[in-house]
């Protein structure tokens, strides 16, 4: 496997000459990458003669991560995934035809819900039952904080009167998850930014880069804060049970999720980011405590039996 040299648009060009010669003389709406201490996240996507979008990497974790996915998109074949142009390992480049869309972040409010919840429910169900087909696979690599260190440093971010809950909810996180579930294919990093939307329709999920083994509610984790209430979990829930028998448990679920969201809340907290509504870890607690309220879940009734 051979990287590229770093990630300026000469590298990215040379490579596509070299993978992709039909597309080397299209426009690369190049942009500047952050610049990152960590090379895990020395990688980028550019978009390619506005039709096609290249992904490349310049060190060797981001190389691993993106090598991972062009071995998942080749090996898959279920609905929503993008298409693939080209792709190599020598040098590293994986090019897929763009998606026309936004992403589920900016259309949530503005769709049937249940619907919805059906495509992401279909999606689901025909990853999560792939696993034979793709071979020898890792854990998902994209696992949230652990509660040990939410504990440790969470409360400083949140109001006194808060602390108390932050820890209880801690505590029955660790109780919901003490035993693992039965592990399936799971896309790892299912947020509402790596779905693409046109209208109503749900036309792609991008970023395989760290799927892996978790049990099946591990892919849900972002769903309870992914538009208004908790209709979309309970939606793709229910259309989930309708096409596998299998029922997808609430509250581990949630208990992901509270992995999820306060360990983004923590990481965005002591790195100066803003979080990504611009708001603060004291509102989010108080987010999440209605979205257990929606869900009919009282953690810290459980937490202190």
């Amino acid at each position: 496997m051979r990287w590229l040299q770093d990630g300026s648009t000469t590298a990215l060009a040379e490579a596509l000459r070299q993978v992709a010669p039909a597309l080397a003389d299209h426009p690369i709406a190049f942009r500047e990458s952050p610049g990152e201490d960590d090379p895990t996240w020395w990688s980028a996507s550019t978009v390619i003669g506005e039709r096609y979008v290249a992904k490349y990497a310049w060190s060797r974790p981001a190389a691993h991560r993106l090598a991972h996915e062009i071995t998942m998109l080749e090996a898959l074949a279920i609905p929503y995934l993008p298409e693939v142009v080209a792709s190599s390992t020598d040098p590293l480049l994986l090019v897929t035809k763009l998606v026309p869309g936004r992403a589920l972040f900016d259309v949530a409010n503005s769709l049937d819900l249940d619907q919805a919840g059906g495509q992401l429910a279909h999606f689901l169900s025909e990853l999560h039952d792939s696993a034979t087909h793709v071979g020898d696979l890792p854990p998902a690599s994209l696992q949230p904080v652990s509660t040990d260190v939410l504990r440790e440093r969470f409360p400083k971010w949140v109001r006194p009167e808060q602390r108390p809950t932050v820890s209880q909810w801690c505590d029955w996180t660790d109780e919901v998850l003490a035993t693992p579930g039965p592990s399936v294919l799971v896309h790892g990093d299912l947020h509402g930014g790596n779905q693409i939307w046109r209208g109503a329709h749900l036309r792609a999920v991008l970023d395989f880069e760290t799927a892996g083994l978790a049990e099946a509610e591990y892919d849900l984790r972002c769903f309870p804060g992914t538009g208004p209430g908790a209709e979309l979990l309970t939606a793709t829930q229910h259309h989930y049970e309708q096409l596998t028998g299998r029922t997808l448990a609430t509250d581990r679920v949630m208990a992901w999720h509270v992995r999820t969201t306060l360990g983004d809340a923590l990481w965005r907290s002591e790195a100066a980011v803003p979080l990504p509504d611009h708001r603060t870890p004291p509102a989010w607690i108080e987010d999440l405590a209605g979205r257990f309220t929606a869900l009919d879940l009282d953690p810290l009734s459980r937490a202190r039996t």
